[in-house]
This record gives C-alpha cells, structure tokens and sequence, in this order.
C-alpha cells in the first residue's frame, strides 16, 4: 500500500468531505421539509393534491438519482449562477445547486414515507383526545401527533442521512468537487489508482460512524425523556 501521496495531497480530501457535509446538510434540511409538506398531503382530503404529490413519489423513486441529476445540471447549466466563497470553499453554484436541489426531492420523496409511517403508528386515540378537546386539526398534528411520531421516525431519518452522505457522491458526475471527486483527482495526478479511493471510502466511513453514534446519542435521550 503506497499512502505517500496524503501529505501533499491531504487538503483534497479535507476540501472534500467538507464540501459532502455541507450538501448534506442542505439535502437533509430540504428534504425533510419536502418530506413532511408531502405526508401531510396525502392525508388531505384534497383528490388533486393526493395525485400530484403521489406522481412526484412515483417518479422521483422510480428513477435512478443520477439520470435525475444529469437532467437538472443541463437544464441549470446556462443559469449563470456565480461561483461563491465560504472560507476556503469555492463553491460552483451551477453545479452544486441542481445536485442539492434533486437529492433534496429524491430524499424527500423517501422521507414523506417514512413521515406518513411514523403518523400512522401513533394511536388513532391521540388525535381523537385531541378533537374531543377542541383543538383545531392543524395544531393536532402540530403539537400532538408530530412531536410522538418523531420518536418512531428517527432511527429512519438516521439511516436516510447516513445513505445522503454517501450518495452525495454521485455529483461527481457533474464535476462537484467532493470527497470522491477529490478522490479520483489525487488518483489521476499522482499515477496511484487504488489508495486515493481506499483512503476516501475510509473517510466516509469515519463520517458515517460519527453520524451514527450521534443519531444513536439522541435517540437514547429522547428515549429516556420520554420515560421520564
């Protein structure tokens, strides 16, 4: 195994993995948003909106997210969003904003799922209590069945931020400079074809952990306030 590249290499990685952090949190707080907007419109009376956001599930998880990039990079392509700076990151609007924008539907398409599931698994009681009391429809889910399904939702939304992580690397398709893009480019200028990709694969794997022992954190205080 030749690692001699890392010391002058190192900043790639770095640049990187930070880049895939960034559109991750992005695509998780968008995606979330779209996935709740979109629960909540299945269990509306409204037929046409049902439909609607019913043909967006469909599509969005009936095809592959990389065809789905592809279309949104050439259609944003000649937008002429500017390339901007946050501190040592030079971020590509016109490559980053098409890929954060169809992870965020592709995750939400999946998301709005896992949402409509959690809703349904709490006792149709509750939002019965809650009528009896007067308390109006909208501010049920709000403040009764959101706040309980949340607890049975979030293992799921864990794992659906760990796979945004690693799926965030199918904008190197579309010359996103992120940890696996950085990756292939250590690869290409240093003539070593594997250890760039090893050391990438093993720094997802540092992130994904660490994301995982944090969801696991949460959830056991949430678990133990709910007890208490």
């Amino acid at each position: 195994m030749d690692f001699s590249f890392l010391p002058k290499y190192w900043a790639y990685f770095n640049y990187g993995v930070m880049v895939t952090i960034m559109i991750s949190v992005c695509v998780v707080f968008f995606g979330t948003i779209i996935g709740i907007l979109v629960a909540l419109a299945k269990r509306s009376n409204i037929k046409i909106l049902e439909w609607l956001v019913s043909l967006y599930v469909w599509i969005f998880r009936g095809t592959p997210m990389v065809v789905q990039i592809m279309i949104a990079f050439t259609w944003m392509q000649f937008s002429g969003l500017p390339t901007i700076s946050f501190g040592v990151l030079d971020i590509d609007l016109t490559r980053v904003v098409p890929g954060i924008i169809i992870i965020s539907l592709n995750s939400g398409a999946y998301i709005s799922e896992i949402v409509r599931a959690g809703i349904e698994a709490v006792p149709k009681g509750q939002m019965e209590a809650a009528y009896s009391l007067g308390i109006k429809p909208i501010n049920t889910m709000r403040y009764v069945i959101l706040p309980q399904a949340i607890k049975n939702i979030l293992p799921a939304l864990g794992n659906e931020f760990i796979t945004i992580i690693k799926d965030s690397s199918l904008l190197q398709t579309i010359g996103v400079m992120e940890l696996w893009n950085g990756a292939q480019s250590v690869a290409t200028a240093t003539y070593i074809p594997v250890e760039p990709l090893l050391f990438a694969a093993f720094y997802y794997l540092m992130v994904t952990s660490a994301m995982s022992g944090l969801l696991k954190l949460l959830e056991g205080r949430m678990s133990n306030g709910g007890k208490a």
